[in-house]
């Protein structure tokens, strides 16, 4: 005869909880993501923002990781989104790793603690036992759809004798446990929406709390896991909200004082549609291997889903995650979806950029990026990348790129390279007295060298169109581009002298 799992589990030790009262003192938030892939942006703004209340309250801010779905769990997905959190500068203080008196924070590590609750919701008739089978239960929702109703359990074995129940126990007929749902309207004030309202019986039927493999439900395990972790505030997706009425009658069914609850709008693309996770803008490790800094990617998630004061006018400033978090006001909080506006991500990286190099550690760490960079583009050219010289490019480019990476194309490769394809048909003799006017300069900024260029095209007798277009492709092979003069600036006047003699040999 085989035995169900769950009836096997339901027999557990007692074990200690954390002490919530002690906890409680101060505020305590979570960030619960399943460990089915990537970090998405929309998880990323959750963790971002309930680090950030954390930080602002003197909390604290805890990593649980939801993973009673063993189906959807994929390999190494945990350590890549713990990663991306350390990447963007999201430090949790409880969690994988970092366990206190509350942990284990991986569900599946907490099965004995959800059936001590389970037994307590079955004892106080709360919650009973179901024996349907998922063939029935397709049966119910294929009749509900052909009749037009909301398809949903019909809650057919919370009427079962306790004597049906012990002969389908003993006939080894699988079960799974459901929670008695009550026919009331729950209400809770939402810290972003206000009130909600909602009776989740009028849609549907009993929910399954623990399944028939002896794993928790994502409702029940978060309820219990919220409460022995003494979770003050959940700030979550606003797709959780109307399931929020149906964790309120778990925390009522067990006598327990729920959170405060906060809900954060969608987040939807600049055409108000929404974001799906098979496009490639959504991850987090998408933006990393395309040039985004952390810091510009957390400004640019908060300039679109509020909580700060941002004046309006007053233009995009990088801040640090102390300002952020000094910053932080959760009634600012928008109700409306987040808009992205990509131009807006560029503009923080580049102002990310600029940030950067005003840092002399920072700088060094850019300057060393960027040469690595050069080297792997153009293994084989003889290469100008001097220490100087790349430090003047980069705060050369923080008015023009908004990547690092952009610095290394075809656009700019004459930054660090020689024109391979140098013009033939030249003035010669014209080439060697523009050698020796610029010889001459003590000067090498990108305005004199305007006038000084211009006062040489009309000394020799040549169109200051002409000389600037010859001297353009010498200098870069390039038709068109920055102003010669500006090139001519950046390169430096040993480097622009090279390779005007270069063409003349």
């Amino acid at each position: 005869m085989r035995l169900n799992i769950l009836n096997r589990l339901l027999v557990v030790p007692t074990r200690k909880a954390c002490n919530i009262r002690g906890l409680a003192e101060r505020p305590r938030v979570r960030f619960a993501p399943s460990p089915t892939g990537y970090l998405h942006l929309g998880g990323l703004r959750t963790a971002l923002y309930n680090y950030l209340f954390a930080k602002s309250q003197n909390g604290v801010f805890i990593l649980r990781i939801e993973d009673t779905d063993q189906t959807r769990k994929v390999e190494g997905s945990v350590d890549a989104l713990i990663n991306d959190l350390e990447w963007a500068g999201i430090e949790y203080h409880e969690g994988p790793g970092k366990n206190t008196e509350c942990g284990p924070y991986i569900q599946s590590e907490r099965l004995p603690i959800y059936q001590e609750h389970i037994a307590e919701l079955l004892k106080n008739g709360s919650a009973y036992k179901c024996f349907c089978t998922e063939r029935r239960l397709n049966v119910l929702r294929r009749d509900a759809v052909k009749s037009q109703r909301i398809p949903k359990y019909d809650n057919k074995c919370r009427s079962l004798s306790e004597q049906e129940i012990k002969d389908k126990i003993n006939a080894g007929i699988p079960y799974c446990i459901r929670f008695k749902l009550t026919s009331e309207c729950q209400t809770f004030e939402d810290m972003i929406f206000g009130g909600i309202a909602y009776d989740v019986s009028m849609n549907e039927g009993d929910p399954v709390l623990m399944k028939s493999d002896g794993f928790p439900t994502y409702h029940f395990a978060n309820v219990v896991d919220d409460h022995l972790m003494a979770i003050t505030h959940v700030l979550r997706g606003v797709e959780w909200q109307i399931s929020t009425t149906k964790h309120l009658l778990i925390y009522k069914a067990f006598g327990w004082t729920p959170p405060r609850f906060g809900h954060l709008p969608l987040i939807v693309n600049a055409d108000g549609t929404k974001l799906s996770k098979r496009q490639s803008d959504v991850k987090v490790e998408d933006y990393k291997t395309k040039g985004i800094y952390s810091l510009a990617l957390v400004n640019y998630i908060t300039l679109s889903g509020g909580g700060f004061d941002h004046v309006p006018g007053a233009g995009v400033r990088i801040k640090s995650m102390e300002d952020l978090a000094q910053e932080f006001q959760i009634d600012r909080i928008s109700s409306r979806p987040s808009r992205l506006n990509p131009d807006l991500l560029e503009e923080c990286n580049r102002l990310e950029i600029k940030r950067q190099l005003q840092d002399e550690q920072l700088s060094k760490q850019l300057s060393s990026k960027l040469e690595k960079l050069i080297v792997e583009k153009y293994p084989e050219q003889n290469k100008n990348v001097t220490e100087e010289h790349i430090k003047s490019v980069l705060n050369w480019a923080t008015a023009r790129v908004t990547r690092i990476e952009d610095l290394t194309s075809s656009e700019f490769g004459f930054l660090w390279i020689l024109p391979s394809n140098a013009p033939t048909n030249f003035d010669r003799d014209l080439l060697i007295k523009l050698i020796e006017s610029l010889g001459e300069m003590e000067r090498f900024d990108q305005e004199y060298l305007k006038d000084r260029l211009r006062e040489f095209s009309s000394s020799n007798n040549v169109k200051f169109p002409v000389l600037m277009k010859t001297l353009r492709s010498v200098l870069s092979g390039l038709k068109e581009g920055p102003g010669v003069a500006e090139m001519m600036s950046l390169l430096g006047k040993a480097q622009s002298l090279d390779r005007i003699k270069a063409v003349i040999r």
